[in-house]
C-alpha cells in the first residue's frame, strides 16, 4: 500500500523554493495496544472526568482550561484565548543554517517525515540533498504546524531526505544533573574491553536483525486467546543480574565465552627471580648466651 502525503509544504533556503510533500517516517499502529474492559460484561469502558471538590461527573461542554500558578490556584484561559496564543500554521520551512551533521546530539530528536519532492521540485529537491552529502553537513530550519512552532533538521539519507523535529534545550535533561561516580580504569581492563568491544563490532546498524520479541509474545497470545486456548503464566519470580565481583575475570569470561583468545594473565607481584630468600634467624653467640645458660654449661 503506497504511503499518504500528510502535507505539501515549501523548503526555502535563500532564494530558492522547494515544493514537497510530507510523509510521516514511523508508525505508531504497528504497535499492539489493548482496551479497557468491565470485567462483568467484557463492554468498553468510556473515559470520564470527575470533579475533585464536589465528586460529580463534568461533561466537556463545562470544561475549561487552566494554568497552576501556586498550590491549587489557577489562572483560567478561555479557548479563544489559547487559540490567539498558537501559532499561526505556515507552509514554508525556512532553512537557517547548515551545521555539520555530526553536532546535532541524537538527544535532541524527536518525530520525523520524509520529504519527497512535489511537482516541479525534482531538480531542486535533489541539488539541496547532494549539496548537503557533498559538504558533510545537514540544515537547521524553523516550521510551524498545529499551533506550534518547531525546530527541525533536514538531512540526507538514502534515497532522499528527513525532515527531523528537534527538541528544545529546556525539553532535555543535562546529564550533570545526574550523579556519575567517577572511577580509574585500568589499561589491562581497558585493553581487554576494548578487545571484547571489537569481537561484536559491526560496520553498521541494520534495524531488520532486531525484532520486538514482547509484540511477538503478545499477537501469538492473541491468537491462541481467538482460538479459544488458554495462555500459559509463570509465577517464578525475576531473578536479579548478577553482581560483578571482579571486572577482569568478567571481561576474560565474556572474551572466553565469545571464542576469542584471552590474553595470559600477568602474574601479581614480583616474579620468583626478584623474591628475596627468607631472612635466617642468627644462632645466639655462646659468648652472648644468657648469664643462666652459661652456668648451667659450667655445671656440666
Amino acid at each position: 500500500m503506497a504511503a499518504r502525503s500528510i502535507a505539501s509544504v515549501t523548503v526555502s533556503f535563500g532564494l530558492v523554493s522547494i515544493p514537497v510533500k510530507l510523509y510521516s517516517a514511523t508508525q505508531a499502529s504497528a504497535g499492539v495496544s489493548f482496551n479497557l474492559l468491565h470485567k462483568g460484561c467484557g463492554s468498553r469502558l468510556k473515559q470520564q472526568y470527575l470533579c475533585a471538590k464536589e465528586g460529580v461527573v463534568v461533561e466537556r461542554a463545562d470544561m475549561v482550561k487552566g494554568y497552576e500558578f501556586a498550590k491549587d490556584q489557577y489562572v483560567i484561559f478561555a479557548p479563544e484565548e489559547l487559540k490567539e496564543l498558537e501559532e499561526k500554521g505556515s507552509h514554508t520551512v525556512e532553512i537557517t543554517a547548515f551545521v555539520p551533521a555530526a553536532s546535532i546530539d541524537p538527544i535532541y530528536y524527536d518525530k520525523a517525515y520524509y520529504l519527497a519532492p512535489d511537482k516541479g521540485g525534482a531538480r531542486p529537491y535533489a541539488l539541496l540533498t547532494e549539496g548537503m552529502r557533498a559538504t558533510g553537513r545537514c540544515a537547521l530550519g524553523r516550521w510551524a504546524s498545529r499551533g506550534k512552532q518547531y525546530v527541525v533538521q533536514l538531512r540526507p539519507v538514502e534515497g532522499g531526505l528527513v525532515l527531523q523535529q528537534l527538541l528544545y534545550a529546556d525539553e532535555v535533561r543535562k546529564l550533570a544533573e545526574i550523579e556519575v561516580e567517577k572511577a580509574d580504569v585500568k589499561s589491562a581492563e581497558l585493553n581487554l574491553a576494548v578487545q571484547l568491544i571489537e569481537q561484536h563490532a559491526a560496520e553498521s546498524f541494520d534495524p531488520n536483525a532486531y525484532e520486538d520479541a514482547v509484540k511477538q509474545r503478545i499477537e501469538a497470545a492473541v491468537q491462541r486467546k481467538i482460538a479459544g486456548q488458554e495462555v500459559a503464566t509463570s509465577a517464578e519470580p525475576e531473578s536479579g543480574g548478577a553482581q560483578v565481583i571482579d571486572l577482569m575475570q568478567a571481561l576474560r569470561a565474556s572474551l572466553a565465552k565469545s571464542g576469542a583468545r584471552v590474553p595470559a594473565e600477568p602474574q601479581s607481584g614480583a616474579s620468583a627471580s626478584q623474591r628475596k630468600p627468607p631472612k635466617r634467624v642468627p644462632q645466639a653467640d655462646s659468648a652472648k648466651a644468657p648469664a643462666k645458660e652459661r652456668a648451667k654449661a659450667g655445671k656440666k
